[in-house]
This record gives structure tokens, sequence and C-alpha cells, in this order.
């Protein structure tokens, strides 16, 4: 995203991705504040769209058509996304707690984190029941025991707890799912009401008599009393036999929404007026599953979510520009269109119930038409270049990526500084021997806590691949032209996450410097001590083997994810890897005859510099190199960092070929893995050593006699 040539000096934060957030971000993307910072929290990298999901259990679609790509979408609206799940909210202070201690301040800001489905109070659930939502663990679980259904290894028995319409079509989804994968299903519907559908009367001969066609065994007036691993225990002692059991009885508040101190309904749904704003709050919205319209109260549907979008955005911007708010109407009465398992479906409005195949196709266009909102994204038009302009020699037109894909180019270094040179330079004062690095990065994420992690421990990386124990830093921060306050929130996560990653490395921040620019970057210089000799890059030997401690790819993911095509789910597993510290890895390695770690140049780039300065040759196995989820298909898609190109020229492969592993030899990394020549008889149990404490290491080449610098393809036996 291009700077705003607006400071930014306002926070709007939406703590949680659901429905109408979603909407609100698309919007945002379209036509965004000017000066508004936007930030979106959420737990997952994506939100689920729930109309579609007993479209998902009945096998009519894949888990990925009603998931909502929220880095895609936080990309496109110029909103930082903050993986994180909120436990708390101050209104008072303007500020929201993270589970993980962060705290992120705001403005305004408005909470969209829909609704729970487990049942604390439930004994034996928490350990054998399954709750609906949300839908992530549901899933998973789900998918794996049809899995072991339809290889025979488990029974296709299930019980449904809630007979409301939630219920109702969950079971018959369930039925219709494992007849399909073992011919038979033996399902159970639990309701402690009278009758199934309290909230649909309408509805409920049509629901019934779907339920008795689908074989749904349907228990009303049932209290269960324990759920257990093979059955559900009611209260009278009846068990009902279930290999799988779910709970689908009714929507729950997320519990700490009533510890907040703010207005909440007996039952624990936040309170708002007829603006959408929390009762009492001038700044703090609350809208979708978890708000309780006291003015118009409605049930949890989506339909109320997607229409209150335009109004929440529209409310948002006149909060932060000090204009006035506008009032939400829900209408009274909805289409209700309920899924009976197969492809067919019943609908009720205005007191008329009706059903069939057509009403199916109906609502899947209708579901199949909101998720296209999503993707593709709409395309926005970029500003035009200048008519005229000097000739861009190799220059192109491609925004620059961030993290060590913005590097200098390679031969651009090697030409003004004598040598690759070590990671780290090595000092000796009074007898003390230390290691003195520094490391900067253009930001990637505006998750500036996040960023912070990275970037420590990716100067940490210089610290680790010399032997050193880290010591002591020095911070740098450039952030971006913002309002004194916007400055001090973006510092206190900087530094909160500075900290978390060097103080459990065991190195102090001594001090620093800050400024602000046209863009957010950090850095650090870093000592560390060294007990006996360091480790270079100078130690290979013929016959050594190599290792590398950690996956490639980054650079490819970044650059993906900075064009809006990267998957969401990559994009969080690769920051997830790039906040691993590898302090213990570099200890495993502690007795390596040459280490460095992988970062701008590319694993070719660093195993060449490794290699001039040992006078040795290598050789490396494409394929036994591990590419980060995602990084290959990207690669052979053609996307490539800022730098790819320099790094490829600058060392060559012999015999690499083309292809999208091929290209991850060049890919610049950032926090990337340890790189280090050992001797071959003991790399095996190194690997096994490295893998048990978590590491994504992996055996891939060797060192051997030639010229000094050569590197070639060859094969990892084994």
């Amino acid at each position: 995203m291009m700077p705003s040539p607006v400071p930014l000096s306002r926070d709007l934060v939406l703590v949680g991705g659901g429905h109408a957030h979603a909407l609100v971000l698309r919007m945002w993307g379209m036509e965004p504040l000017p000066g508004a910072r936007l930030t979106v929290i959420d737990p997952n990298p994506v939100a689920p769209y729930s109309g579609m999901l007993p479209g998902m259990v009945a096998g009519h679609y894949r888990q990925r058509d009603l998931e909502i790509d929220l880095v895609r979408l936080a990309r496109f609206a110029g909103a930082r996304l903050i993986v994180g799940a909120a436990c708390g909210i101050d209104a008072g202070a303007r500020r929201i707690t993270l589970g993980d201690g962060r705290e992120i301040g705001y403005d305004v800001a408005s909470v969209d984190v829909g609704v729970h489905a487990r049942m604390p109070g439930l004994p034996g659930f928490a350990e054998h029941g399954l709750a609906v939502k949300p839908l992530g663990p549901f899933a998973a679980r789900w998918e794996a025991f049809v899995a072991e259904v339809a290889a025979g290894r488990e029974a296709p028995g299930a019980a449904v707890i809630g007979g409301g319409i939630a219920g109702v079509e969950v079971a018959l989804a369930m039925a219709h799912r494992l007849r399909q994968a073992a011919g038979r299903a033996d399902v159970s519907l639990i309701e402690r009401a009278p009758q199934i559908a309290p909230g649909g009367p309408v509805l409920r001969p049509r629901l019934m008599r779907a339920l008795a066609d689908m074989g749904v065994r349907v228990r009303t007036g049932a209290r269960v009393a324990e759920v257990r691993s093979d059955a559900v225990l009611l209260e009278g002692g009846e068990a009902v036999p279930a290999r799988l059991t779910v709970g689908a009885a009714g929507a729950r508040a997320h519990e700490w929404l009533a510890q907040t101190g703010l207005p909440v309904t007996q039952d624990g749904f936040v309170r708002v007026a007829a603006d959408m704003r929390v009762e009492g709050q001038d700044a703090l919205f609350a809208v979708g599953d978890c708000a309780h319209l006291g003015h118009a109260p409605r049930p949890k549907a989506g339909v109320f979510a997607v229409r209150v979008a335009p109004v929440l955005r529209d409310n948002l911007r006149a909060v932060l520009c000090g204009g006035q708010t506008r009032a939400f109407r829900p209408q009274r009465d909805y289409l209700k269109l309920v899924s009976l398992g197969e492809r067919r479906a019943v609908a009720e409005k205005l007191g008329i119930a009706f059903s069939g195949r057509l009403l199916w196709r109906w609502k899947d266009r209708i579901d199949r038409a909101f998720m296209d909102k999503f993707d593709p994204l709409p395309q926005m038009r970029a500003e035009p270049l200048p008519r005229l302009r000097a000739l861009s020699g190799e220059v192109d037109d491609e925004p620059m990526c961030g993290g060590c894909g913005a590097k200098v180019a390679p031969e651009v270094l090697r030409g003004a500084i004598a040598g690759p040179g070590d990671d780290a330079a090595v000092i000796e004062t009074g007898g003390v021997r230390q290691v003195l690095s520094t490391d900067h990065l253009r930001a990637f994420t505006e998750d500036h806590g996040l960023m912070a992690r990275i970037a420590a421990l990716h100067a940490l990386g210089d610290i680790w691949a010399m032997g050193a124990r880290p010591q002591a830093a020095l911070v740098s921060v450039t952030l971006p032209r913002m309002s004194e306050a916007l400055q001090a929130r973006s510092m206190t996560e900087i530094m909160a996450g500075a900290r978390a990653a060097l103080a459990p490395a065991g190195a102090q921040i001594v001090g620093g410097h800050s400024s602000m620019g046209a863009e957010a970057s950090i850095g650090f210089a870093l000592t560390g001590i060294v007990e006996g000799e360091a480790i270079t890059l100078a130690g290979g030997r013929p016959g050594d083997a190599l290792i590398l401690t950690r996956p490639i790819g980054s650079g490819t993911l970044l650059a993906a994810d900075m064009r809006g095509v990267a998957e969401g789910r990559d994009i969080v597993a690769l920051f997830n890897r790039l906040v691993e510290p590898q302090g213990d890895a570099a200890a495993l390695l502690s007795g390596a005859h040459a280490m460095t770690d992988v970062t701008g140049f590319g694993l070719a780039g660093h195993l060449r510099n490794m290699c001039r300065e040992s006078g040795v040759a290598a050789w490396i196995d494409p394929e036994a190199v591990p590419p980060m989820p995602g990084a290959e298909a990207l690669a052979a898609r053609g996307l490539r960092s800022t730098i790819w190109a320099a790094n490829r020229r600058a060392a060559p492969v012999a015999g690499l070929g083309e292809g999208g592993r091929a290209a991850l030899m060049h890919d610049p990394q950032t926090a990337g893995g340890l790189l280090a020549a050992v001797a071959a008889g003991e790399a095996d149990a190194l690997v096994a050593r490295l893998r048990e404490a978590g590491h994504g290491a992996a055996r891939i080449g060797g060192i051997e006699d030639g010229v000094p610098g050569a590197v070639r393809c060859g094969a990892v036996a084994g």
C-alpha cells in the first residue's frame, strides 16, 4: 500500500471478522478514509460464512468454499491484520486485550465476534463433544470422522444436541454425508423442548418429514446428562449411541464479553442502540450475533449482519470525522432457507412454507453470490505512470518487497564492500570475545508487534550463526507520519514485540533510535559473547554435509501477499514459522565447521559465500530442500521477490533448470534457517535432533573439492 499523503491520526479497530466486518473491509478498500489507520483482530486467517455450513457438512462444498480470506481482504482494505483472540475491552482506556497479553489501543472500535456452540456446563462435552461453532475445529474433526467411516474403521453413528433450525440442518447434512460414505447412517437429534424447531412452527412439519425420510431419530423432551466417547447419556439413564456428538444447542455469547463491564443481556450479548453503538459508549460499536438490538430485537441470523454493514461503515466514518450517525432499522420478516441434507431446501416467509430442489439451487446462488464479493476482490485502478520518464534500465514497475526482499543486490554490495564477510564482526576487548552485527527490515506487515518480533529474530540469526550468546541490542525504528497518540501506540507494540523475542534469547535492549519517514522499518544492532572460537564461513571441508534448519520460500510468499494473491493460511503459517527462535538449533549445531543464516541473498547465494570463504565447492539437492507451504506453487506461477533476479545472477547453480522448486533456491529469506556444514557422519543424527526440537531441518547437500564458490545440483542419497 502506498503511504497516505494524509498523516495517520485516528485508530479504527474491528474486533472479529464476522460478516458485517468483512463487508466493511471490502467497502473500506474501495473508499478508504484518509488519516484513519484500520486494524482488524481475529484469531484465524479466515472467517467462515455460516450460511454454507450445512452444505459443507453434507459434502456439497469444500471447507475453503465458505471461508473468507481475511489476510487477503485486509491487504485489499489497506488494513493491518492482527491474528489473535480478543479477551477483553477497556472502554474507558480504549484498549483491547488479546489472549497472549498484547494490548491494542483504539479511538473507535467495533465488535463482531459472533457466537459459539460450546457447552461448558455439560459433563463430558469438553472431552468428547464437538461444537458446531467455531468452524475450523468442527470442520477438521468432521472430515476426519467421515474419512474413518468411509474406510470402515468407524461406525457411521452420530448425535446432534439441539433441535433448533441449526441443529436440524446439521443432523440432516450429517445423515446425508454418512450415507454417501458408508451406505447407511445412524444419526440422532436430541432436543429438550417438546418439539423440534421451537422458533419455526410453520417449517416444523416439513422438517419432521425430512428427518424421517433421512432416517434421523428424533428425541424431544430429552435432557442430556453426560456426553461419553460412545454415547450421549440422557436424564433417566437412556444412552443414545454416538461415535461423534455435535453440539448445536443455540448461539452462546463469548463469556469474556460479560466481563468487560459493558452493558450485556442476561445471557451475555452486548446491548446496542439504534446506531449500533454500545449503550452508553460514543466510540464503541457491536454488530452481528454478539450484539443485542434493544430497539428492535431480532433472532440471530446472518441476513441482519449483511444488512447492517453499510450502516456500520457510515457510522464508523461519521464518528471518526465528528459527524452524525444514523439508525439501523432491520426488516421485521425475512426469507428463511433451510437445507435438507441432500440438494433440497425448505423456505418460509410471511407464514408460508414451501420446499424443493429449486429452492436449494436458489439458496446456493444466494450463498455463492455473497462469497463472490470476496473472491475475487474488486480490481482497483492503479495510479497511471508518468507519460514522460527516464529510461528504467533494470528497474521494473512492480512494487518493492518488504523484509529481505528489499535488500541491495549482492553484486552491488560485493563491489562496495570487500568480500561477503561473516555474519557478524568478531572483536576482542579485555580478553572477552564478542560478535557485533546489525540488521534492518522494511516492514511487510502493519502488525508492529509481530514485525518487531520477526525483525529481532532475523537479526539474532547472525549472532546464533557465529556460535555466540546474544548479549545486548539497540533498536532502530522508522514510523510513517502519524499523530503522537498513534506514535505512542505503535512504539508500545514494537517494544513489546522486540522484548518478546530478545529477552528469552538473553539479549537486553540498551537503547536505540527512532524517526518518522515514508514507511515503517525496524532494525537491530546486536552484540553476542563467544565462548571459544566463533563459527565462521571459512571452515567448510570437502566431505561435509549441509544441513538447513528451516524451509525456504518466505520471499515468494511475501511478494504474493503484497500482490494479494497468496492464501491467507499460508501467510499466517509463514509468520508463525518466522517467530520461532533458533537459539536451540544453533546450540545443536555448535560443532559445525562453518555456518551462516540464510537471508536476503537466498540459499544459493549464502551457500556460494560459504564456499568462497572456505575455498571449496558444493552440491545441493533442490528436492531435498523443504519449501514453506504454498511457496513452490506460487514460484511455479512466476511470483518473484524484488531481489530474486539479482540473486540468480550472483549465484548460479549448475544444472538447476527451471520450475518452482528451482526458483526458490534464489528466493530471499527473512529470518531464514541456519545453513551448517557438518561432519557427514553426524548429519543424520543432527537432523533428527533438530526435528525433535520442532525445526523443519533437512540434509540438503554437501561440500566438495572444486572451484571456490561453485555450486552444482546433486542428489542426497536415501
